[in-house]
């Protein structure tokens, strides 16, 4: 599945839009996290997400961390979420 971080696909084909998809990775404990690791996890969930609905591609792609300060027992937690918007290309002409 194509993945593009841009409104556009990198080679250029015409899509339109399934709608927008997220996905969340797991709680950590902040010092833990391995953010490459994190970063592979939560994007493979989302391109599982939107295949469920039929995607061809995925535009759009962004990160973000969500953090709970005090934790759990005073252990600060954090983990990714990863949203895109699910695309399917344009029939040909």
């Amino acid at each position: 599945m194509q993945v593009s971080f841009s409104r556009a696909l990198d080679d250029g084909r015409a899509h339109y839009s399934l709608g927008r998809v997220k996905a969340v990775g797991q709680w950590r404990a902040k010092r833990a996290a391995d953010p490459e690791a994190d970063w592979q996890a939560v994007l493979g969930a989302l391109v599982r997400e939107a295949e469920e609905y039929g995607a061809d591609a995925l535009v759009e792609v962004n990160f973000a961390v969500e953090e709970v300060p005090g934790g759990v027992d005073g252990v600060p937690l954090s983990r990714l979420v990863a949203a895109g918007a699910a695309v399917r290309f344009a029939a040909a002409a």
